[in-house]
């Protein structure tokens, strides 16, 4: 396999910094809250089109310049309460893997099927952004744009790195069609133009495939639930100087649902679920806390999945937890948080943050993380639990379905993000994880949106307002069968990174004939002009 001859660049510099910019922006509004989830295949095809026939290190800083004009509109709500230093530093470090993405790509569209090497490009990019560094950020993936499209149902296939993949091919497709169109070359445009209709009708076509997971029905194949939406006070991170009053609020909610279902007014619940950080005051250690949560756990009648932060194991550390907190023989099977935010929930540079953000210094205990898969028995179904930004790592989510879990939890405090899109970006990648998963998904947020989600992704409830008490009650499916994703595990990533290496790899073989023959001319001794001597 050989690339194609090298071509020459179609745009001046300044207009492909022009397309960059304009195509990392329109990705942003890819996502929610504004979620045009057809700008993420604009968005690719503009970036493919400003790097072509580019050299790679034009192609980084064209990158760059996307990858900044994305990630500073997406993630503004992470600057809402801590300014704007630390929001632009990780808008600024997170766009540096678009520049490596920049980098790849002018190499990778010269290989023959050049859409399917660019989408594997693109699974590269979010895999190495998805873990380093601190364990990486995987917000901004392709994939979690298309919460609402059809090609979100290659999820359940290949989990997000197939979507993203899909997303990207389609993106790539478009951008050969404006690149043959701009030559004057119609049949390969009409032929590239073919390929983001394939990939949408593909998706078309698995909506309407049989589920592999089998039927629902049968006495044991749905569960009443509830989530409680206690809500904190709407003034950002000083929330967690009020940890009593968000433990009575949620107390207070559980106590109004118990009437609600008394009066009959509301079924009785088989599980409740309270969100991360409903309690801040470890009950373990308070007597007072842990006599609230288990009076109002005896009302309600039901298993109450418990948020908590629990100071230890060191004196100057907590965990981030969920309890499954039984009516009758009080807390049981705990959850710990095994990804950690850095620079939020711990300090790896302290002394560095701190300068960077005097809200570092409020962070004056770090978060421990725990282990295991993510599984708790000892309520009504095995149930999976994840906390907050947990939801966007795959094997974490995946570790628990794989497990057992029936039942799949989010549980987030979105307090520190206002009345920003955070929320609403959180809860397409549910709605997403919904259906690799194959599971019902409860999201319950202090703050809001809290949402029962069912196993094709739909919103079967969910709250209205943020900064706004809610109750939410639903019966839900329950399955027990495996998405081909998440039987899959992480092979879908290895195989498509893979490939992208293996295709650059391809184009620098290529290219060294080129690069040997060039420096033996430099070599060359000069010749006489006149050829005599």
């Amino acid at each position: 396999m050989h690339p194609a001859p090298a071509r020459s660049a179609r745009f001046p510099r300044w207009a492909a910094a022009a397309i960059a910019a304009g195509s990392g922006l329109a990705g942003a509004y890819a996502y929610p809250r504004v979620g045009l989830w057809p700008l993420a295949i604009v968005s690719v095809a503009g970036l493919s089109v400003a790097v072509d026939a580019r050299r790679s290190r034009t192609g980084a800083w064209l990158g760059y310049v996307y990858g900044a004009a994305f990630f500073v509109p997406l993630l503004h709500w992470t600057g809402i309460y801590v300014g704007p230093v630390p929001w632009l530093i990780l808008a600024a470090a997170e766009a540096a893997y678009c520049a490596g993405l920049g980098a790849l790509l002018p190499r990778l569209q010269r290989l023959p099927l050049a859409p399917l090497w660019v989408g594997a490009g693109w699974v590269l990019q979010e895999a190495v952004r998805d873990r380093w560094p601190f364990g990486g950020f995987p917000w901004g993936r392709l994939g979690f744009s298309q919460a609402t499209s059809p090609l979100r149902w290659f999820v359940a296939l290949g989990g997000v790195p197939l979507l993203s993949f899909m997303v990207a091919v389609a993106g790539a497709g478009l951008a050969r069609a404006v690149l043959a169109l701009s030559a004057g070359r119609p049949r390969p445009m009409l032929v590239s133009a073919a390929v983001p209709v394939a990939v949408v009708v593909g998706g078309v076509l698995l909506s309407v495939a049989p589920s592999p997971l089998g039927p629902t029905t049968g006495p044991s194949a749905a569960l009443r639930v509830a989530i409680v939406q206690g809500a904190v006070p709407d003034r950002g991170l000083g929330f967690e100087d009020r940890a009593r009053q968000v433990l009575d609020n949620h107390v207070r909610e559980t106590f109004t649902l118990a009437a609600e279902v008394s009066a009959g007014r509301l079924p009785q619940p088989q599980l409740v679920v309270w969100p991360e950080n409903a309690s801040d005051v470890d009950p373990y250690r308070d007597a007072t806390a842990r006599a609230e949560i288990s009076s109002a756990v005896r009302a309600v009648g039901a298993p109450v999945l418990v948020g908590a932060i629990l100071q230890g194991p060191g004196p100057h550390h907590r965990r981030n937890v969920g309890i499954l907190w039984s009516p009758v023989r009080g807390p049981g099977a705990r959850y710990v948080k095994r990804h950690p935010v850095p620079f939020a929930e711990y300090m790896p540079l302290r002394a560095l943050a701190q300068r960077v953000s005097s809200a570092a210094k409020l962070v004056t205990q770090d978060m421990v993380s725990g282990s295991g898969n993510g599984l708790l028995r000892g309520g009504p179904v095995p149930l999976g639990d994840v906390i907050c930004f947990e939801v966007a790592y795959d094997g974490l989510v995946r570790s628990s379905v794989s497990a057992g879990a029936r039942l799949f939890v989010v549980q987030t405090n979105n307090a520190t993000f206002g009345h920003t899109s955070e929320t609403y970006q959180q809860l397409a990648m549910s709605r997403l994880r919904a259906i690799e998963t194959g599971r019902t998904v409860l999201q319950a947020s202090t703050t809001g949106v809290s949402a029962v989600i069912s196993p094709t992704g739909s919103v079967l409830r969910r709250s209205d307002r943020l900064f706004r008490p809610a109750l939410l009650s639903a019966s839900v499916p329950l399955r027990s069968g495996l998405t081909p994703a998440v039987r899959l595990g992480v092979i879908p990533e290895i195989v498509l990174t893979a490939s992208a290496l293996i295709g650059v790899l391809c184009t620098l073989r290529g290219a060294r004939p080129r690069r040997r023959s060039r420096r033996q001319h430099r070599a060359a001794p000069a010749v006489d002009p006149v050829g005599v001597r």
